[in-house]
């Protein structure tokens, strides 16, 4: 039977580590590497919701894109997530930035559930991948409502005034990208969390921005993350979650 182990080594490779930036911290995060697994969760996050989701379904192992230790821990205490995790013997593999610019990975999904045409990799000033496309000639407007058709939740954007073809896209947190994509002489960047000013600057500077939402961004790969998997370890069960605790009205 599969082990936590050799499904995280099968995500090395198709994702390696190496790719991962910095400040980052992929990998087997929590568990037992030698641990059988008949069934695991691929979510985006690993909140109380998803362990629960994961107790209830019998998963020896979560997959999440976020990972579940980031900062430097300073304890673990009952009801904490890291804490439910180790209590239920739960193993949980993170694959963050490295899944972001990996071929098949996040930007590449994200670029798939927008329509995208001729997709090609690009290096941004700090080195970091990121994707760019093409869409036929559209208004802001109409890209905006484009991107919450297929993408949900809300979108911010600006409008410089001009129709809209080439774009740089970034899932995730991206604002920082805008001279980027003003560089490469794209028409709007596609990402999230994007700051005031970067609205402002980029609209005066020519170029459209839209805020499509860290989640929204993101959680398109959870699903082609699934069936990858689900595809090469044939003897365990993948589920997914969409779950989010972040609401809009």
């Amino acid at each position: 039977m599969t082990t936590v182990k050799e499904i995280y080594e099968f995500l090395n490779e198709k994702f390696p580590i190496e790719l991962a930036c910095d400040f980052d911290n992929p990998g087997l995060l929590i568990g037992d590497p030698c641990a059988k697994v008949k069934k695991a969760l691929v979510v985006l996050d690993c909140d109380i919701c998803a362990v629960k989701n994961a107790v209830l379904n019998g998963c020896e192992l979560i997959i999440t894109h976020h990972p579940i230790i980031f900062g430097g821990l300073k304890s673990i205490l009952a009801d904490c997530v890291q804490y439910e995790l180790i209590k239920n013997g739960i193993s949980v593999i993170s694959m963050h930035t490295n899944l972001d610019v990996g071929n098949g990975g996040v930007n590449d999904c994200l670029c798939k559930a927008l329509g995208l045409n001729g997709v090609s990799t690009v290096t941004a000033s700090n080195g970091f991948l990121l994707r760019m496309g093409t869409v036929p000639p559209i208004s802001a407007d109409g890209l905006a409502e484009k991107i919450k058709k297929s993408l949900g939740g809300c979108v911010k954007y600006t409008d410089c005034g001009k129709r809209i073809e080439k774009v740089l896209v970034c899932s995730g947190s991206g604002g920082e990208f805008s001279d980027d994509a003003l560089r490469l002489k794209c028409d709007a960047l596609i990402t999230a969390d994007v700051k005031h000013n970067v609205f402002i600057d980029s609209s005066n500077a020519g170029l459209s921005v839209f805020d499509a939402g860290h989640f929204n961004t993101e959680d398109t790969v959870i699903e082609p993350l699934k069936d990858m998997l689900a595809e090469h370890f044939t003897d365990t069960e993948f589920i997914s979650s969409h779950h989010s605790e972040i609401k809009y009205r």
